[in-house]
């Protein structure tokens, strides 16, 4: 997992997305520096850091090692001022994310590639005041960005090619599975296909086709069990595009293509049915659920990642 070039990184944001992103170059052999403006994060992170590789199955010895690379910086300036590539991970909103970058492009290197975390912000508008914009990239990292192999990799019409290339091989040489996107395009590619299919999710609840339990049983019972091994172009052709034609002629009027959210959704968030946080969503939930679903999933994730080995 060792990558032969070692790289200096810095990441500006301690939270769940951050320690993440930082113990994943850590343990591939990086010196890392990681801030947050908030103390509580700065002064959590190496024990979060050091659970989170516990629990991915870590011995004592290689959790040590890769800490030993992690330097807690007190301020973006002191975080970038020496690094070579730098990840923003902070909050989702645009003029912060702006400000971050106009303070890190003040502090870092000029040879140093900016990137910016984020699932659905354009690139494009996040990275549209720097001054060196042909080093400026999106990465979208899944949660848990420590156990989730995918990064997408966002290029910009000003990004240049051989800095996304960069990127692209950092990421792979720290054992992580990137994708080049090539456009900037809102959701990129995971989310434009994963809410695609929680639109129609919605949409058969809301239609009163059947209930939410229904929708997550036939995802989770069907072809969802086949998602890993067999994405959905290889099972197009698998099962034949005339088959797949066929299909599609027949089922693809009647499936939603509204263009907003759902009203239904919309109403979920105005009744404060903010999903396992507030107890009921799509489901009611009790805390003790709710925290069951979340340990299936990291189990589910650990196992899933020794299978596919």
């Amino acid at each position: 997992m060792m990558d032969t070039t070692a790289h200096h990184i810095a990441v500006i944001g301690a939270g769940l997305m951050g320690h993440g992103i930082a113990l994943t170059f850590a343990r591939a052999g990086h010196r890392v520096s990681i801030t947050d403006p908030v103390p509580e994060a700065r002064e959590t992170v190496t024990d979060r850091m050091a659970q989170s590789m516990a629990a991915m199955g870590d011995a004592d010895t290689s959790i040590a090692t890769a800490l030993k690379l992690i330097t807690i910086a007190e301020t973006t300036a002191d975080a970038v001022k020496t690094a070579t590539v730098v990840f923003e991970a902070a909050p989702e909103k645009m003029a912060l994310k702006q400000k971050i970058f106009a303070e890190i492009e003040a502090h870092a290197p000029e040879t140093c590639i900016l990137a910016s975390n984020t699932s659905v912000m354009p690139i494009t508008e996040i990275m549209s005041g720097l001054r060196l914009q042909n080093r400026a990239l999106g990465t979208h990292w899944w949660n848990p960005p420590h156990m989730i192999p995918l990064v997408e990799t966002i290029r910009t019409k000003w990004t240049d090619p051989t800095v996304a290339q960069t990127m692209f091989d950092l990421l792979e040489g720290a054992g992580k599975t990137p994708v080049m996107v090539a456009k900037d395009v809102p959701g990129f590619i995971g989310n434009r296909l994963q809410h695609a299919l929680w639109r129609e999710a919605i949409s058969l609840v809301e239609n009163g086709i059947c209930d939410a339990e229904a929708v997550d049983t036939v995802i989770k019972s069907s072809f969802g069990r086949r998602l890993a091994v067999l994405g959905p172009l290889e099972n197009a052709d698998l099962v034949g595009t005339d088959l797949t034609l066929d299909i599609h002629e027949n089922v693809l009027h009647d499936i939603e293509a509204r263009q907003g959210p759902s009203p239904y959704l919309q109403q979920l968030v105005a009744e404060k049915r903010l999903g396992m946080k507030s107890g009921e969503g799509f489901r009611k939930w009790t805390e003790a659920e709710a925290d069951a679903v979340r340990a299936r999933v990291a189990s589910h994730l650990k196992k899933l990642e020794k299978i596919l080995e």
